[in-house]
């Protein structure tokens, strides 16, 4: 079975990401339910006020290192986005990155790139992973931008494989391994072992 740990605050350079919290609850609705947010979500929307209260007890309770879920906040504490890690089989060393600033007013202004780069930066130097992928709408080009410059390069194209708003869209998959990130955003030692506070699953 997998542990548990207490899940940790990663401080960046715009951003902090925390464990979620019940007060994060109106905002994570609110966003969930906002189709110029979700159109680039994969995922069947809307959801109810009970889906959504369902989802966020679940993240601040059973959060590991194998189902890690973070709130995305600037640092004078506003609440904009949620991010998130799935490791797959721990000998792998492999882990899917999911991210959404909900709040629009923090679109194109750093915010997301600033949580990307905090969250890569624990997924390769503390969780130990040697991969992180991800998936995007072909139509996402803002998104794709980002993550080119967090380190995410081409892996495939997934054909036609969404339906949503009418018509078929392929998936984009990306993704970035630890001897890029490092060789691109460098700067911290990768770490040798994981922190003492944590108990993490291999």
């Amino acid at each position: 079975m997998e542990r548990r740990t207490r899940v940790p605050t990663l401080e960046g350079q715009l951003v902090r990401l925390r464990a979620l919290e019940r007060s994060d609850l109106e905002n994570a609705y609110k966003w969930i339910n906002d189709g110029e947010v979700t159109q680039y979500l994969m995922a069947r929307y809307p959801y109810s006020h009970a889906d959504e209260e369902k989802w966020l007890a679940e993240a601040a309770t059973g959060n590991s290192y194998a189902d890690l879920r973070l709130a995305i906040e600037t640092n004078d504490g506003v609440h904009i986005g949620n991010c998130g890690l799935h490791r797959g089989r721990p000998e792998d060393r492999t882990a899917e990155l999911g991210i959404m600033i909900g709040d629009k007013s923090y679109w194109s202004n750093g915010y997301g790139t600033d949580a990307m780069l905090t969250l890569l930066r624990f997924a390769f130097h503390q969780m130990n992973l040697h991969k992180v992928a991800l998936g995007v709408f072909e139509f996402n080009e803002r998104a794709q931008a980002c993550y080119r410059k967090c380190g995410f390069v081409l892996e495939g194209r997934n054909r036609e494989d969404y339906f949503q708003d009418g018509r078929y869209w392929d998936i984009i998959r990306m993704s970035v391994l630890d001897r890029e990130f490092e060789a691109l955003h460098g700067g911290a030692e990768r770490a040798q072992k994981e922190p003492e506070s944590a108990s993490v699953p291999r």
